[in-house]
């Protein structure tokens, strides 16, 4: 099957691997992978921030940039979440965009909901002999609708330990430019993320968004606390 992968700019510019680690996975498990160079970002950020027009401009690039006859894969429910549910409303006095959103919206999957339900493949042969707890992104899990697709994933990870968290479906604080505007309440949600992880024992903490990962392992960093953040991606392909 021919798959276009979609990287978005945070991952491009700061987990290249990331992106690297999606690609190897998806021709492990059959797949041949078309990445367009020409590509950026979805306009997710400048649409959160009011800036639509700006928006309007990324989405039109967007249909230019990628093809509506293979499906798109990404590792990050955030933003294929949008372009699933926010782009027709750019386009709301357009049939013809809307009709190009329609197609896109039922074209575009994260990583996870893509191997498990359109491939239907749960064991990628990964191996990763540590302890882990999981993050349920916001985004990733109330606007895309991930929940168990990690999960089953993660389940025939060899060597793998996976230790629930409390509040696992709790709010990180990053929410893009969220976090920069109102970086106290921000802060004061990673801080609340970090507890509840680092209570679980595990050494790594997970999650489908490297947007997330970004602000926690910020905290973590920050605080020298004895845990890093790591994307779903790059466990299924350790080996």
């Amino acid at each position: 099957m021919k798959v276009q992968i979609f990287v978005p700019c945070y991952i491009d510019q700061f987990y290249p691997q990331t992106a690297q680690n999606t690609v190897e996975i998806l021709e492990r498990v059959g797949c041949e992978v078309i990445y367009n160079p020409n590509q950026t970002c979805c306009g997710q950020p400048a649409f959160n921030s009011g800036y639509w027009k700006e928006t309007l401009y990324l989405a039109e690039k967007f249909f230019n940039d990628f093809s509506l006859e293979m499906p798109i894969v990404s590792p990050s429910g955030s933003c294929a979440g949008f372009i699933k549910k926010h782009y027709h409303k750019l386009f709301a006095n357009d049939a013809e965009k809307l009709a190009l959103c329609n197609k896109i919206a039922s074209n575009i999957f994260e990583l996870s909901d893509f191997l498990v339900n359109q491939l239907h493949i749960e064991d990628v042969g990964a191996t990763f002999s540590h302890k882990i707890t999981f993050h349920e992104s916001c985004s990733a899990l109330r606007e895309y609708g991930i929940k168990e697709e990690p999960f089953k994933l993660l389940s025939h990870v060899k060597g793998l330990e996976l230790i629930p968290m409390e509040e696992s479906t709790t709010c990180c604080g990053f929410g893009g430019t969220f976090s920069v505007k109102y970086t106290d309440i921000s802060s004061a949600m990673v801080e609340k993320k970090v507890r509840h992880a680092i209570a679980t024992g595990a050494e790594f903490i997970v999650s489908t968004e490297a947007s997330c990962l970004m602000n926690i392992n910020g905290y973590l960093i920050k605080h020298k606390l004895p845990m890093r953040g790591i994307h779903l991606a790059d466990i299924l392909n350790s080996k």
